[in-house]
Parts: C-alpha cells; structure tokens; sequence
C-alpha cells in the first residue's frame, strides 16, 4: 500500500514526500487505517519495521484535524534516545502542518525545566517523555491532559522491565477515559497483555515478526577465547575492505571503554557510547555516527532499542547479549528498510550457552566459521557445563577467513579484498526508514 492511498491531510502528504516515505511497511498498512478511525491498538513488531511512524502519522492526522488547544497527544518512551528520535521524526513528518512538540527527558540543564513546564500546560500539540521525567513535572499542580485525544506507550516491554509501572499508571489516571490509546511492544509476554487490558478498550492486534531477525541480516558468529577477540575482530573488519558504518555492541560499560580505546590505538575512528556520558555527550557521539564523522561505534544496550540510524552496515556482538530478545534488537541496527546487512557475535566459552538460547529463540543455527590461523576459541556443545573457554578450536592455517566464503576452512589464497558489498547500501524508501528526520533540535528543513 502507497501512503498516497490512504486519504491523508495534504499537510501531512507533503512530510512524507519530503522524507521519502512512499510504501507503508506492514504494521504501518495494518495499522493506520483502523488507527485513523480512532481505534485503540496493541502492536508488536521488531525493531526496524516502521512502528514509529506507524503511530505518528495518524497522531498528526488527529491533531492536524482536531479543534481543541492544549496537549493532544502524549507519547511515552522508555529512554532519552528513543524520545529524542520519535520527536525527530515527528518534526519531519508534521513539518509543513505546523504541529508542535517536544521531547521532555532528564538529564538536561536547569533551563529546560521552564520550557518543558510551558510546554505541559499546552504550548505544545504532542509531548514525548521518559515515565521519570513527566512524574517530576507531575509532583506541581499544572500538567493537564484534560483534552487529551491520543496516549502511546511505546517499547512498553522495556518500560516494564525497567521498574516503570507504576509511573505508567500514575500517568494513565491523568488523562481521559475517552482517550485513545496505542501500545506497541517488540515482545508480548502475559505482563504487556495484563497491562493492554487495563488500559484499552477493544483494541486491534497487530503482530509482524516477533522475535524473528531480518531474513536480509546475514549472521555469523565465531568461537573465540577473550584474549583473541581484539585481533579477530581487526581481521574481520580489514577483510571486509571499507566499512563506513558499524556498531559493536558489549553488555559491560568496561568492555566499551576498553574496545573503544583499541580500536582508536590502531588508527581506527571510533566513539564509545553509554550510561557513562551525560546526555549532551550521547548526542553528541549519536549525531557524530548518524553523519559519519567516524565509522566505529561501540555501545552498550542502551542503543540496541529504538535507535534508527540509517545505514548501519554491520553490527558486531563483541559480548553475547544476556537476554535472547537483546539479541534480536541489537542485530535489528542494521538491515533497514529491506536493505542487507552483516551481524558477528564473537562467543566465549561462557556465552556458549547462552548463544544457544539464542539460536531456539530466533528457530535458526547460525553459521559458525572456522577463525583464522593462530587463534583459538571453544567447542560449541550448548546444553553441557559451563567452561571458561579453554582452547578447544584452533584456526586453520595462515590464510584469512572470508565472509563470502560459506565453509570453514580456510585458504591461503591470494584473494585481492574486494570492497564491502554495495549492495547492502542500497535502501527501499518506506515508513519504515523513520531515524534521523530531524537533525539535532530545531525543526527539520526537507527539501
């Protein structure tokens, strides 16, 4: 389905041209429509299917309509990142209708208090928040959701695992029984269906793909002890020739520091990202990555939700996610939009385990090539006692293991390194693209 089909306010038809959104994705195509006649909604779907703008664009459609002042649309978010971009993204699309809003987190200076408080008693159309911030605001007697129209809940597993709760119905008891609302998940577990019951009325069900990655995200991943992780990765990363844009993600703040600062030693560009820097520093490095100032970004999984920046070529496991599902975000970084993409998880012999999780949960072994000469790592039995990873696999001899080679041997051959598949650049514009519409603060400028 063309978003030129669905009958859209001209105003909001000119945002999505100038963003280049033309297809709706699925969750868009099965939801705006019934979302449009003002039905309430439970959505899930992985990351990078287009669930933002699945709810943004009828969210401008009802405030573009709606006669009523004050806020019309409240979105809550999990994370400062995730508010800052749905925010982006809505300044894009509602661009040349002149719907207002604003993206209300902590972390920000002492000045930003007044304009948030002038925002919450109706200077703006739509407020995005974090569940912690809006509860500050809410300890004063003026945020007033009297008029609100439209309430979403987004990433809402997150927001429960995350202790938000109890904020959340703190929040739901402001607004009107009338409201609309819409809560979109990328898992649904009984706790997100206990809380969809509370708080809708006969809502639609949309589900696409949970749990399931990108058939376009090629995945490997390597058995590799710790202490050859660092050379593996350089390998890896040199053989695939020019690599514009890639995410290497650990669960430990130490491990991002210590990746970084090796990476940064051997003349790559990189930037760390995590709880470590205050919130003007994470926008700094996220608006340094999105235009390419430098090419390497290790994070922790603070980005693997949310998060869209286009173009992200490769995403690298340096450590196995904890959580299965934590899995399938931070892989679902690259692969947009039908674009391809590449995933390496680097396994240890305690991650073994673990990784085998993983393959049960996504329903699919994932190809495990053998490393290059001189590096070790453990045997893959998962199921079996934990071991910390002795030197159960070494690599085969001298010649450098390929991507594009489907065994596990390795040659010697004298191969020239081709260039990172062009391919995998190439993006189909849809809603689903959603990222990086606005730019830092300010409203956007679509041509």
């Amino acid at each position: 389905m063309k978003f030129s089909e669905l009958n859209l306010h001209a105003s909001l038809m000119e945002g999505l041209d100038a963003m280049g959104f033309e297809q709706a994705t699925p969750i868009q195509e099965q939801s705006i429509p019934e979302l449009i006649k003002g039905r309430d909604m439970v959505g899930c779907a992985q990351t990078g299917t287009g669930k933002t703008a699945a709810f943004l664009i009828p969210v401008i459609e009802h405030v573009l309509k709606s006669k009523n002042t004050g806020v019309k649309a409240l979105v809550i978010a999990p994370t400062r990142e995730l508010a800052i971009q749905i925010d982006q993204q809505l300044q894009g699309l509602g661009y040349f209708g002149g719907v207002s809003s604003i993206a209300i987190y902590g972390g920000k200076d002492g000045t930003s208090w007044d304009f948030e408080k002038s925002s919450l008693q109706g200077g703006a159309d739509v407020i995005i928040c974090t569940p912690g911030r809006l509860i500050a605001h809410m300890g004063f007697s003026y945020v007033n959701f009297e008029k609100l129209e439209c309430l979403i809940l987004d990433e809402a597993d997150r927001m429960l695992d995350m202790g938000f709760h109890d904020d959340i119905m703190k929040i739901v008891e402001l607004t009107p029984a009338s409201r609309q609302t819409m809560l979109f998940s990328a898992t649904m577990p009984p706790k997100i269906r206990k809380l969809a019951e509370k708080l809708l009325k006969n809502p639609i069900n949309v589900e696409i793909a949970v749990s399931k990655p990108s058939e376009n995200i090629k995945q490997l991943a390597y058995l590799v002890n710790d202490d050859h992780k660092d050379r593996l990765l350089e390998i890896l990363m040199e053989e695939q020739g020019e690599v514009n844009s890639c995410i290497i993600f650990c669960s430990r703040k130490a491990a991002v520091k210590s990746v970084n600062r090796t990476l940064q030693k051997k003349g790559w560009k990189s930037r760390a990202i995590s709880s470590d820097l205050d919130q003007l520093e994470r926008e700094e490095v996220l608006s340094g990555f999105r235009n390419k100032k430098f090419n390497f970004l290790v994070a922790t999984d603070v980005m693997s939700r949310g998060i869209d920046i286009d173009n992200i070529e490769i995403v690298v496991n340096y450590e196995v996610p904890k959580d299965a599902e934590d899995y399938v975000h931070r892989i679902g970084r690259t692969a947009r939009a039908g674009a391809s993409g590449l995933a390496i998880t680097l396994i240890n012999g305690y991650d073994v385990n673990g990784f085998g999780d993983i393959e049960k949960l996504i329903e699919k072994v994932i190809e495990k090539p053998a490393l290059p000469g001189g590096l070790s790592g453990p045997e893959y039995n998962p199921g079996e006692k934990r071991s910390s990873g002795g030197r159960g696999r070494q690599g085969g001899g001298g010649g450098k293991k390929r991507f594009d080679n489907q065994g596990g041997g390795t040659g010697g051959g004298d191969k020239k390194k081709r260039p990172f598949n062009p391919k995998w650049k190439k993006r189909n514009k849809s809603g689903g693209s959603g990222g990086n519409s606005g730019g830092q603060g300010g409203s956007p400028k679509p041509a």
